[in-house]
């Protein structure tokens, strides 16, 4: 039986064909290859609400932003949101996910702070869910794969139930060691707490009590709408950056180099050389070039906080680009020194 039909004695002849459209109209939006999959997609329609209440309050947020809030408090907003980004970007990603380089206590709690400042579950499930995603690129055991159409890639994947071989394959996945991270264990422990307290009621008081704003432009400014938009900003990694640009090291993958990506992420757009050199910390041949990212780590560097930073040598990159699509961008690459 549809899932719908089970609402229609509660719901009443009016909602029960709107629920049947909506499922109908996800179900087109899907490419030929996934509606002909065995496994059937099935819509976890608490997480649907959550993510549509989350979006109401954050498109109130940006109103009451731009037509009520300070100009200090916009540059609160922005503070907040480069701290969960790099959080993000140089903490899940680079230094946990990849162990691209090492990072010192301090700054490891600095990158758990702004973990949930941004929201994006705790160090041990993401760390665990892009994992699955590099080990199994663009088949049914990657997370957000991107075979399964654009908005799945984007977000569709955080509002349906997971596919069987993302939940078997990722038994495969050793998290051993991150979990030897006291740091991570103890957000693991306490992420919700440390959530709630660091994303929503701090940034609150902060802009009641330090900004003199009102309560509800500081908690759907500071709070929701700044979550929203680091979370599209990292979802455009999946999507866009899966979905359209070059592919000069590896034409084989899917992911791609993308400037507007890089933009939004701190530099996670070049993402076709990710894929190829993933234990590269600065993730791109470029440098600093839209790479908010890797100068954040050289800084962590010249002060003793991140330490063996890994690289792709200009000869590795060389024969890398035999695989690639032979474009040449319009932008200078910045070659990396011979070893």
């Amino acid at each position: 039986m549809p899932w719908y039909e089970q609402y229609i004695g509660i719901t009443g002849p009016l909602i029960a064909p709107i629920l049947q459209k909506t499922e109908i109209a996800f179900m087109d939006a899907l490419p030929e290859k996934a509606k002909k999959n065995e496994f059937k997609l099935e819509i976890v329609w608490k997480n649907v609400v959550l993510f549509t209440i989350l979006h109401i309050l954050a498109f109130y947020g940006f109103y009451l932003g731009f037509t009520q809030a300070k100009a200090k408090t916009w540059g609160v907003y922005w503070i907040l949101s480069y701290l969960a980004a790099l959080s993000v970007t140089g903490g899940h990603h680079r230094l946990w996910t990849h162990r691209s380089y090492k990072a010192k206590t301090p700054l490891r709690i600095f990158y758990i702070i702004g973990s949930c400042l941004a929201s994006q579950n705790n160090v041990y499930i993401w760390v665990r869910d892009h994992r699955m995603h590099h080990k199994f690129v663009d088949t049914n055991a990657d997370p957000h794969n991107i075979q399964r159409g654009f908005f799945f890639a984007h977000m569709g994947w955080l509002l349906c139930k997971k596919h069987p071989d993302v939940t078997e394959k990722g038994k495969t996945v050793d998290m051993s060691d991150v979990l030897s991270d006291p740091i991570v264990r103890f957000q693991k422990r306490y992420f919700k707490r440390l959530t709630i307290l660091i994303t929503l009621i701090i940034p609150t008081l902060i802009g009641v009590y330090l900004l003199g704003e009102s309560f509800t432009l500081s908690f759907c400014l500071l709070g929701m709408a700044r979550v929203v938009n680091i979370l599209h900003a990292t979802w455009t990694v999946n999507s866009f950056a899966h979905y359209t640009g070059y592919r000069p090291f590896d034409v084989s993958q899917e992911a791609r180099e993308n400037l507007f990506v890089s933009i939004l992420s701190s530099g996670e757009g070049w993402h076709n050389y990710h894929h190829v050199f993933p234990w590269d910390y600065s993730t791109s041949e470029l440098g600093y070039y839209y790479n908010l990212t890797k100068l954040f780590i050289d800084l962590m560097a010249k002060i003793g906080q991140a330490y063996d930073l890994r690289s792709a040598t200009t000869s590795q990159i060389s024969r890398k680009k035999l695989q690639g699509d032979g474009i040449h961008r319009w932008y200078t690459v910045k070659r990396l020194q011979e070893d």
